[in-house]
């Protein structure tokens, strides 16, 4: 089959001219858009039921709206496995306790199958909620070799697209400190992006403390191509750089060469002002993970500053439900209640994070792609969604239609490269039931193993 054609849609294109089309109709070829326009035209041009002389599919919309999958700009697929779990002894005071207590556990227990049903169910999760790139930043100290391998198959079977990477981190001893730098550097060089791209590569850090002087050299030396990093989450990353070396995280980081501008600085909650314009200079981007942040109780980070200054803040999950819509919301509220001002995170500043970075940071990653945007040459990663405006839908005030009337529920089919992964709210390609039957069970025995850590 060489083309399918979508009509009867609103197209919403976002993009630097983002427009709302009503009636319109857009043909996919070999993955990518090739022409858009009202679907009386199109659907007119290829009645014969041919593109090339090939079948062509058409998919109608109904009228829904067509938009750029969703992208997520940090997440973690290895933390799926804790819902639900219970955390022994008297609740974590801090998030030092809750890295020490569950995430730090909770890694360790992982094995090469956890790792790909994490992913697996994380994945099944972004399908159902129009989200078509990811960013993940991996952990599973007893299972490193080959875990980035493990997890990119899990990707390509699920038909999306996913930049990847192992957290290096001196926590689990200098053998684990060296295999995760080894994991990092042999999975960047198996990578060749293209134009069929599902999977990318970048070299994942967890955050300044747990990571030696010496550590940060060795991971340079390794790499120069850009890290994906925590930083400042907690005024304990701030309060160890200080003991460490007299200096903030940032300036501690960038002394070391970690930032960049194919750099990733996740949360920068407890940053200052120098530190930001450090940020800045270095072309650095930070990830904003709003529903984590309130979950882990460590404050908001000053993303309208940031954004002032030049700083380009994308919008993460942080291992939250691939929903990015729900981030958008917690995001828009969350700095409204932290500084009782209701003029901070407007409906603009959460859709620049969301939308313009979060698809300059996904193109950078998949240079051959042109991702979150509706036009002529774009990749086709694409979600119908099923929303009914009660009031008045524009380009202009549509960031305010997501925040108060989206639901995730709303998602009815998802494509990605031009293939489509769910119609209709349901499933093409992935067994559900097998991979939620096959998570409880591996999930089951983590739990297990978590507890006799």
């Amino acid at each position: 089959m060489t083309g399918t054609l979508i009509t009867n849609a609103t197209l919403v294109t976002w993009g630097s001219d983002s427009r709302l089309l009503p009636n319109h109709a857009l043909l996919i070829n070999e993955g990518r858009i090739e022409a858009m326009g009202p679907s009386a035209n199109l659907a007119q041009m290829f009645r014969g039921g041919k593109y090339h002389g090939e079948p062509i599919e058409f998919l109608d919309a109904h009228g829904q709206l067509v938009m750029p999958g969703n992208i997520c700009a940090h997440t973690h697929f290895y933390g799926a496995f804790a819902r639900g779990m219970a955390i022994p002894g008297d609740a974590p005071k801090d998030f030092p306790e809750i890295l020490e207590k569950l995430w730090w556990r909770l890694d360790r227990a992982l094995t090469l199958d956890d790792v790909r049903y994490s992913a697996l169910v994380c994945l099944v999760d972004a399908v159902k909620h129009g989200t078509t790139t990811l960013i993940d930043h991996h952990a599973s100290p007893n299972a490193i070799d080959g875990s980035l391998d493990v997890i990119a198959e899990a990707v390509s079977q699920t038909g999306l697209r996913a930049c990847l990477c192992y957290e290096v981190t001196d926590r689990n001893g200098p053998e684990g400190m060296r295999a995760g730098i080894a994991e990092n550097v042999r999975f960047i060089k198996s990578q060749t992006p293209n134009s069929k791209s599902q999977i990318a590569a970048t070299f994942g850090l967890h955050a300044s403390l747990t990571l030696s002087d010496e550590t940060l050299e060795a991971c340079r030396a390794a790499h120069d191509g850009g890290f994906h990093i925590h930083v400042a989450e907690h005024e304990a990353d701030e309060y160890d750089s200080l003991k460490r070396s007299g200096t903030r995280a940032v300036d501690r980081l960038n002394k070391f060469g970690i930032l960049g501008p194919r750099s990733i600085a996740a949360h920068c909650v407890h940053i200052d002002y120098r530190e930001a314009e450090l940020l800045r200079e270095t072309g650095a981007r930070v990830t904003h993970q709003p529903r984590s942040n309130m979950n882990n109780a460590v404050g908001a980070a000053d993303v309208d500053g940031l954004l002032r200054l030049g700083v380009p803040v994308c919008l993460g999950n942080d291992g939250f439900s691939n929903a990015m819509w729900e981030e958008w919301k917690a995001a828009y509220l969350l700095h409204k209640v932290a500084s009782r001002d209701p003029r901070r995170a407007g409906g603009y500043n959460i859709a620049q994070m969301a939308l313009a970075n979060n698809a300059a940071l996904a193109n950078m990653f998949f240079p051959a792609h042109k991702l979150g945007v509706l036009e002529p040459g774009a990749t086709a990663d694409l979600m119908f969604v099923d929303y009914h405006p009660i009031t008045p839908l524009t380009a202009g005030n549509i960031p305010w239609h997501i925040i108060f009337g989206f639901e995730s529920s709303m998602v009815t089919t998802t494509i990605c490269g031009g293939k489509v992964l769910m119609k209709d709210r349901q499933l093409l390609f992935l067994d559900e039931a097998e991979i939620t039957a096959k998570s409880r069970e591996l999930a089951a025995k983590v739990w297990e193993r978590y507890n006799e850590l």
